[in-house]
């Protein structure tokens, strides 16, 4: 099985990556089409250049890794993409042929912990508009991706993923619930700048506190990714 969790940025989606990356059947790879995304913006990303070096940038050759053979001869996949890494110039056909689940997350949070660490984004940065494209991309493969929410996986870790692992055929395991702390191998060449709080962890963080405070700036973005969010969220697991 290849799974396709796509996600924008600050969703979980690492310590995700880790619980799939605990099973013993289980390849993963993290954000494969990043540095064909920088290439073809020119974004100026934190560790832009390590990135370009230790990345394919040929978006056509990313794709066909996607559903060749699986990394460790492994019998499963678990690929972490980023919503707005899926530019309209970047390959989709490969969605076909893997199972595609959303991974949202309540925009307050995503841009509180985003802005932290990346200054002025925008709309286009933080993947919303892109996961709804893709999320319709996947229905009209004639699929029925699932969606889940970060929030409700860090509410009750075991019963979220038991109820993943179920909707997408998957034989739940008790591994994907800790991780040893320091990342994984498969971690991305970027992970120093974005992944401390994970690396520090063995497991789900509790359940999220009040939305958080955002400046008027930030709250702007906050209402126009919104109601993206909630028309996902109608369908989540």
């Amino acid at each position: 099985m290849r799974i396709a969790m796509w996600s924008g940025p600050r969703n979980l989606s690492t310590a995700m990556m880790y619980a799939f990356g605990a099973r013993a059947d289980c390849a993963v790879v993290d954000e494969p089409f990043y540095a064909a995304y920088l290439a073809q913006t020119g974004l100026a990303h934190p560790m832009r250049a390590e990135i370009m070096a230790a990345q394919s940038q040929d978006a056509e050759a990313v794709a066909q890794s996607l559903t060749g053979p699986i990394p460790a001869q492994k019998p499963h996949f678990y690929q972490k993409h980023m919503c707005q890494h899926m530019l309209p110039g970047i390959p989709r056909d490969w969605m076909a042929r893997v199972t595609n689940v959303f991974l949202i997350r309540h925009p307050a949070r995503v841009i509180a912990s985003f802005g932290a660490k990346y200054e002025n984004p925008t709309l286009a940065d933080i993947g919303f508009t892109q996961q709804a494209e893709l999320y319709d991309h996947a229905r009209a493969l004639g699929q029925t991706p699932i969606v889940i929410d970060s929030a409700d996986i860090r509410r009750a870790p075991e019963m979220m993923l038991r109820k993943l692992c179920d909707a997408i055929g998957l034989a739940f395991d008790p591994a994907m619930l800790s991780w040893p702390k320091g990342g994984h191998p498969d971690d991305g060449v970027w992970a120093p700048h974005w992944y401390g709080a994970v690396h520090a962890s063995t497991g789900f963080a509790p359940a999220e506190g009040p939305l958080p405070d955002l400046s008027e700036e930030h709250r702007a973005l906050a209402v126009a990714a919104l109601p993206i969010y909630e028309a996902l969220a109608k369908v989540k697991l």
